[in-house]
């Protein structure tokens, strides 16, 4: 198990698009891999995140999104610990 980080706001250039969101699943469920801790963090939007954490429900043992305002929040957490 790892922890990776995933900058959302990597994906994209200027704005993101509904039209390109299977290629932003794709790439962040290649960088999450299987079964490791993962953080989202970056400038996108809520659709963004939203989306994204669904995907990765079942793939990441642990997700969190990074805010620099808020830290840390747990999205879900599926550790045995």
């Amino acid at each position: 198990m790892a922890e990776v980080n995933i900058d959302l706001s990597s994906f994209y250039i200027s704005n993101a698009k509904l039209s390109d969101l299977d290629s932003y699943i794709q790439k962040a469920l290649t960088l999450a891999g299987e079964g490791n801790d993962v953080i989202l963090t970056g400038q996108a939007p809520v659709w963004l995140y939203l989306k994204i954490a669904h995907a990765l429900h079942g793939k990441a043992r642990k997700l969190i999104y990074r805010s620099p305002v808020t830290g840390d929040v747990v999205i879900f957490d599926h550790s045995p610990d």
